[in-house]
């Protein structure tokens, strides 16, 4: 009869999901705790491992629900974890522990990077999900750039993925949520030729090597359209702006909207600059009482007694754009002035007087009949311009004064004693109307600048925030699209598409470089995956019908989540301009190659001690009695 073998410490395996919400530690304990047995182990449930894992039985080990973390933590050696795919992880003491040495650190990179990618999936594609964050402030969101810039983000791998997510969204505004999905799903791919002790510089070799066939290989199969044939460039940045937003909360709206979008590009002139272009938000109403404004609109400011008397509207007017305080205030500055008599301290008060009143009379001699300032107006001036049927407005923002220059021409003054013609401002039409339950300044006709104000109607504030970030992305890819006029299809079928040609390619070469260049082909397939899991498909026959088509020619097919099923994407017109998918291959090829060229992370001990608690210092100057 065989001898016993030793009692196991651990119980059966269980689920982090069953654990009681209360305060988790991790590390191995070495206090004398009667709570918690020697050598015990507790998993913080709020760590990047969000879904619901199982740990396996570990010989020095014990997996407790502890109400309050150890005092005496040591370093925990990897403890192997399955995911809920089946897929085999390791779990170690937060994602900053310091490795042991360098070779384990390499193999860790790549999984610390990937705990980034679980709040962006859900952010993917037409059926995406809102995602919600709350730090004092709400936000509600299905925008990949959004999401990863509010998560309070330590480890350096991981701040990568979050830095490519933000330049994509400044250089293209589209393709946030699949550059990180992609960033993630490289690492993935070549950990298992880490953790075998692959060279990086093999593994960066290759992946530039597949980036750049990519790359091609999207310039060639991409359609461009004749930028003479006004309609037809109409109707490609229509269908670009529409895809754009299919998968935004305004989605049911797109095509009210991917109108807006294209004409409001369309009025801006050849630099297309995005400031430009200003959105403002109105509650109350529906989405579609949006509407462009071909001009500048602002905000009525907070204006004095006297505002009612003053005209609305005005035909053709001169603007004087004004730095300019217009309030009547003591001139006390580097002054000092000593009276004997009333006749003098009235003469001192008169002086103050006609100060202002002086700045006022060179403002009416200008001819200008608006006046904006950036600071305040007071109500002697409002009572002044007003007697004069002239409109003034004190503390205008800075972006709109800014905006309201370059449109209607003119500059920002400091001073009003050069209030020449060639300073002030024109446009062919001024007036103030009220929209919801706010009064809007209209600036319409301007003659210098082309520019734009889309004011946006809506309900909830966090909505109407979320809607203004989708009118940027769309925005920003009409933009792109005008300054490359070539398009492919959405969906996944590009993706699709690359990874059968770089699949082929990879057959073709030998030694190592096939296995690597064929990891990354697997890995496009993140994207079509992703869309389906989003939107409740089954991903696995889904990819099968996609790789079939893709293999007998059908380059240009995709998901179809209207019907759960694969369709030719361009002839659904779904379609996004080719510099989104090239610069979101680009940039996650980049990421994964720095990620993994890491050597080792040095982390400096001083940053994490903390800063003694301050007490009562001992006086300016007070010498310091030992």
């Amino acid at each position: 009869m065989a001898a016993p073998g030793p009692a196991p410490l651990a119980p059966a395996p269980l689920p982090l999901a069953a654990l009681p919400p209360s305060r988790l530690s991790i590390g191995r304990c070495r206090c004398q705790s009667p709570e918690r047995p020697r050598g015990a182990l507790s998993v913080p449930a709020g760590s990047v491992l969000r879904r619901a894992c199982q740990i396996k039985s570990h010989p020095s080990a014990l997996l407790v629900a502890g109400r309050a973390p150890c005092k005496i933590v040591s370093r925990l050696p990897s403890l192997p974890l399955y995911g809920h795919r089946g897929t085999e992880g390791h779990l170690r003491q937060g994602p900053l522990w310091p490795p042991r040495t360098t070779e384990r650190g390499r193999k860790w990179l790549p999984s610390n990077a990937r705990g980034i990618v679980g709040a962006g999936p859900a952010a993917a594609g037409s059926r995406r999900e809102e995602r919600r964050r709350d730090d004092g402030k709400a936000t509600i969101s299905n925008d990949g750039a959004t999401i990863l810039k509010l998560l309070d983000v330590v480890h350096p791998a991981a701040k990568t993925l979050v830095d490519i997510a933000k330049s994509q969204d400044a250089e293209v505004g589209d393709g946030t949520t699949s550059v990180t999905l992609l960033a993630a799903e490289f690492l993935k791919q070549v950990k298992p030729y880490v953790e075998e002790g692959l060279h990086p510089q093999i593994i960066i070799r290759a992946f530039r090597t597949a980036t750049q066939l990519a790359v091609n290989k999207i310039k060639d199969i991409a359609v461009s359209v004749k930028k003479e044939d006004k309609d037809e460039q109409r109707s490609l940045l229509e269908k670009c702006a529409a895809t754009a937003l299919s998968s935004k909360l305004i989605s049911q709206s797109k095509d009210f909207f991917s109108k807006m979008v294209v004409d409001a590009v369309m009025m801006l002139d050849d630099l297309l600059q995005l400031k430009m272009i200003g959105i403002k938000k109105v509650q109350g109403g529906a989405l579609e009482d949006s509407q462009l404004v071909a001009g500048v609109a602002f905000k009525k400011t907070f204006s004095y007694a006297g505002f009612e008397m003053q005209p609305k509207k005005y035909q053709s007017p001169k603007i004087a754009l004004l730095n300019v305080e217009l309030e009547l205030k003591a001139e006390k500055d580097n002054a000092e002035v000593r009276v004997n008599t009333v006749e003098d301290y009235q003469a001192i008060v008169d002086a103050e007087w006609n100060i202002l009143y002086d700045k006022l009379d060179k403002i009416h001699k200008s001819g200008a009949k608006v006046v904006l300032s950036k600071l305040p107006i007071g109500d002697v001036a409002t009572q002044y311009f007003a007697d004069r049927d002239m409109f003034c407005a004190g503390r205008v923002p800075e972006e709109d004064l800014k905006r309201t220059m370059m449109a209607c021409g003119g500059s920002i003054q400091t001073s009003v004693n050069a209030l020449s013609d060639d300073v002030l401002g024109r446009c062919e039409l001024f007036e103030e109307t009220q929209i919801g339950g706010d009064r809007y300044n209209f600036f319409t006709g301007c003659p210098k600048a082309k520019t734009c104000t889309i004011i946006l109607r809506g309900g909830a504030e966090q909505f109407m925030e979320e809607t203004e970030r989708s009118l940027h992305d769309a925005i920003m890819i009409v933009r792109r699209a005008i300054k490359n006029d070539s398009v492919v299809a959405g969906g996944g079928a590009i993706e699709m598409e690359l990874s059968k040609y770089l699949r082929d390619y990879s057959r073709t070469i030998p030694g190592k470089q096939q296995l690597l260049i064929g990891a990354y082909a697997k890995a496009l397939e993140i994207i079509p995956r992703q869309l389906c899991d989003n939107a409740g498909f089954d991903a696995t026959n889904i990819l099968n019908k996609l790789r079939a088509k893709h293999a007998q020619g059908g380059m240009w097919y995709g998901v179809d989540v209207n019907n759960e099923d694969i369709a030719d994407n361009f002839e659904a017109c779904v379609w996004e301009p080719a510099v989104v998918r090239i610069n979101a291959l680009t940039a996650a090829s980049e990421a994964a190659c720095l990620i993994v060229s890491v050597d080792e992370t040095i982390k400096n001990p001083r940053s994490t001690v903390d800063a003694p608690p301050g007490g009562r210092g001992r006086g300016r100057g007070r010498p310091h009695n030992h």
